[in-house]
């Protein structure tokens, strides 16, 4: 089993920046790739980003240039750093370990608890 732990979300103006951390702990030796959702109220869970520990990464089309996944692979940590953001990516943000393959990510069953991302205009 894969233990994560979202923090870093809060309240930011539009334009402002914020940095969101995962970290995982558990039988960690397995993961292959790390991601980020969001989901707003009335919507569907989204990907926003994935990062392999090869380094591949992969990105939604609404945050490419603006947000930059990152991980520490020693210590089983992601990073979504956010920048210029929009009243638009407000969104409950979850993390989740998976498998990224061809461009594709897939899902794993565990997810983090999420952690609130609100930017006011």
């Amino acid at each position: 089993q894969v233990q994560l732990v979202e923090s870093g979300g809060g309240l930011v103006q539009a334009g402002g920046s914020l940095r969101l951390s995962c970290a995982a702990s558990g039988s960690t030796f397995s993961i292959n790739a790390m991601a980020w959702y969001r989901q707003a109220p009335g919507k569907q869970r989204d990907l926003v980003a994935a990062r392999s520990s090869g380094g591949s990464t992969k990105y939604a089309d609404s945050v490419k240039g603006r947000f930059t996944i990152s991980r520490d692979n020693a210590k089983d940590i992601v990073y979504l750093q956010m920048n210029s953001l929009r009243p638009e990516d407000t969104a409950v943000y979850y993390c989740n370990v998976g498998t990224l393959r061809v461009g594709y990510y897939y899902p794993g069953n565990y997810w983090g608890q999420g952690t609130q991302v609100t930017v006011s205009s």
